[in-house]
């Protein structure tokens, strides 16, 4: 079947469990051709991304902070980030059967991607089972799905503003939860810095891939990269980039030095 397509009807799939063995098994099978050029769209009514009935969804303000020093907090902490894999899933899924027109390797690309984030999710999900949780047990917000629909008119904002920014937000934040969590020292905080290893180092690559893509769509349509992220950051009220910045990461990642100097001056 053709990936464009398949990528569309995963995106659909609203159990977590399905969604993610789904996407692991289209990349693992490369059974797939691609078609560049199809105008694809959602079936009538449908709600995009598939969504399961839990966890409930908040707007992020209204999320309640709890101290990782609690074996609670540290459950409500691991679930939020399980939520940002799950939503991450979507959104490689949703580049994918967007946007037509792009290499073959932009759609390849994206299905890595895709299949990262649903291990990553499994992580996460079986480290919350193996403590008495699950996904769904605790509230959770859509702030990276709010951005994928501002950006759905527009790829070079989307590799601007979702890969570049908001996954790239994650590389400053992940070393942080990291060194609180060891602080803690249990048994069950020293297994979630394991597994956010594995994320951020992932990760890395993920965001390589958007700035990658960014970099090629500024090429085509006679943008500059840096200038032109500025003003998208403004058109559509991209979320605030604070520091600390994890420069390390974000060089690995493809920024450039003006676009490292840039957010430290901001």
């Amino acid at each position: 079947m053709e990936l464009r397509h398949r990528a569309l009807e995963a995106l659909c799939l609203a159990d977590p469990e399905h969604k993610a063995r789904q996407t692991l098994h289209m990349h693992a099978q490369q059974d797939f051709s691609i078609d560049p050029d199809v105008e694809l769209a959602p079936a009538p009514g449908t709600v995009l991304p598939g969504h399961p009935e839990r966890p409930e969804l908040r707007v992020h303000t209204e999320m309640a902070r709890r101290s990782p020093a609690t074996p609670l907090g540290r459950a409500v902490l691991m679930h939020a980030i399980a939520h940002i894999e799950y939503n991450a899933i979507n959104l490689a899924l949703d580049a994918i059967w967007r946007f037509p027109g792009m290499p073959e390797d932009f759609y390849r690309d994206w299905l890595r991607v895709a299949a990262e984030e649903a291990k990553h999710f499994n992580l996460l999900r079986a480290h919350l089972q193996s403590h008495g949780h699950d996904y769904g047990d605790f509230p959770a917000h859509q702030g990276q799905w709010t951005m994928c629909e501002k950006t759905k008119d527009d790829i070079v904002a989307r590799m601007a503003l979702v890969p570049r920014t908001m996954e790239a937000r994650g590389l400053d934040a992940t070393p942080q939860i990291q060194a609180k969590l060891r602080q803690v020292g249990t048994d069950d905080a020293l297994a979630a810095v394991a597994i956010l290893d594995v994320i951020l180092r992932e990760e890395v690559g993920h965001v390589a891939i958007g700035n990658h893509w960014y970099r090629w769509l500024c090429a085509r349509d006679g943008l500059d990269p840096e200038s032109h992220f500025v003003e998208l950051m403004h058109r559509y009220a991209a979320p605030r980039l604070r520091p600390p910045f994890n420069t390390a990461a974000r060089r690995a990642a493809g920024f450039s030095e003006n676009e490292l100097r840039w957010l430290e001056q901001t």
